[in-house]
């Protein structure tokens, strides 16, 4: 891959200063933001190729492993990694003794996909669900058949859902089990929790439905769940106001994440994981500074100087690189010592198999 030039190391340094967010003690500000690769095996355990992918970039200050679902439900993509079954957790393992070998945090994101997700990828007699029977508009690549429309999903009863919280706070305890330092609970691209929060995919009429409070209520419950399961200071959540990925829309995504903000601070989660709004009229890093109470790791288009600004100027605590991760297993130290950033190659950000995802050189080889 070609690379490009830094303008200047200098500028960087407060990237390089350590910083705490609640149990999680960063030896620097840079973070490595969850990516689906799909490269875990086909039921969802994750391989040596992990294992030699994430410890290679055990530098980062920390480390958000890829969207992983808590149950065979939730799973969205072919090759996707799962922590629900003793294989998985023990396979996980050997991926976080890997980067804490090596000086590391890793944390693992939860992912449950909802209506997001085909029956050509999922076992057998697994049904995709959702808060409404609302089939979102697109396609998704299978194996087994190519690309093909999402499922009809089935409407949850209150007692499912209760039971998918629940799934939750176990998929928190098998992360611990599994070594991991912590969890993070994707909330935004049209998953299960945003199209709860969601008024365009949330049509139901009871507790879980309605009221903004009730349509972020699920979210909220999880995240509780989480924390009474593994301490609040372990717990994070990803959000993207104005984000309508996955055929996702609200009438007012800036309030509704402003109200999940102000329980989770409530509940006493770490941090919030918060990605620039594509709406030009919501301004999500200052939304977050003034809903929630924990630290700010911010997401998307940030080059290292820039991450650096947004740091020196308190709009945030740590800044998360994802593009920039695939093909410089080495960013902290490329960062660092102002060298030039090689380039990912699209081709093979989700094909199986080594290339593109353990065979990107570091700068001293």
């Amino acid at each position: 891959m070609k690379a490009a030039k830094l303008d200047s190391v200098v500028g960087t340094e407060p990237l390089f200063k350590p910083v705490t967010m609640g149990a999680l003690s960063l030896a620097n500000r840079i973070v490595m933001a969850p990516m689906t690769r799909n490269r875990a095996d086909a039921d969802g355990t994750p391989n040596a190729l992990m294992v030699e992918h994430y410890a290679a970039r055990a530098e980062a200050g920390l480390i958000v492993a890829e969207g992983t679902w808590p149950s065979v439900t939730g799973q969205a993509y072919c090759r996707q990694p799962g922590i629900e079954t003793a294989q998985q957790v023990a396979a996980w393992r050997k991926v976080t003794d890997a980067v804490h070998e090596k000086g590391g945090r890793i944390i693992l994101q939860i992912m449950h996909a909802g209506r997001i997700g085909s029956s050509k990828i999922k076992p057998e007699g697994v049904e995709s669900i959702a808060p409404s029977a609302l089939q979102a508009q697109g396609e998704v690549y299978t194996d087994a058949a190519g690309m093909q429309p999402f499922d009809v999903p089935r409407a949850l009863s209150t007692k499912e859902v209760e039971a998918v919280v629940e799934e939750h706070r176990q998929a928190a305890l098998n992360a611990r089990e599994a070594g991991f330092d912590g969890v993070e609970l994707h909330c935004t691209s049209g998953y299960l929790p945003m199209q709860f929060m969601c008024t365009g995919t949330n049509q139901r009429t009871d507790r879980y439905g309605g009221s903004l409070e009730n349509r972020v209520r699920f979210a909220a419950e999880c995240l509780q769940a989480m924390s009474d399961a593994i301490g609040a200071d372990r717990v994070g959540f990803r959000i993207n106001p104005g984000n309508t990925f996955n055929d996702t829309r609200d009438d007012d995504s800036a309030a509704t994440h402003a109200a999940l903000m102000e329980v989770a601070s409530r509940i006493g989660v770490a941090f919030v994981h918060i990605m620039r709004s594509p709406d030009p009229s919501i301004d999500a890093f200052a939304l977050a500074r003034q809903h929630f109470t924990g630290s700010l790791i911010l997401n998307d288009s940030f080059q290292p100087e820039s991450a650096a600004e947004a740091i020196k100027n308190g709009e945030g605590d740590a800044v998360s690189f994802a593009r920039h991760f695939i093909a410089n297993p080495d960013l902290v130290t490329r960062i660092r010592q102002g060298l030039a950033l090689a380039r990912f190659d699209r081709k093979t950000i989700y094909t199986p198999g080594p290339a593109g995802y353990t065979d990107y050189p570091t700068a001293a080889e």
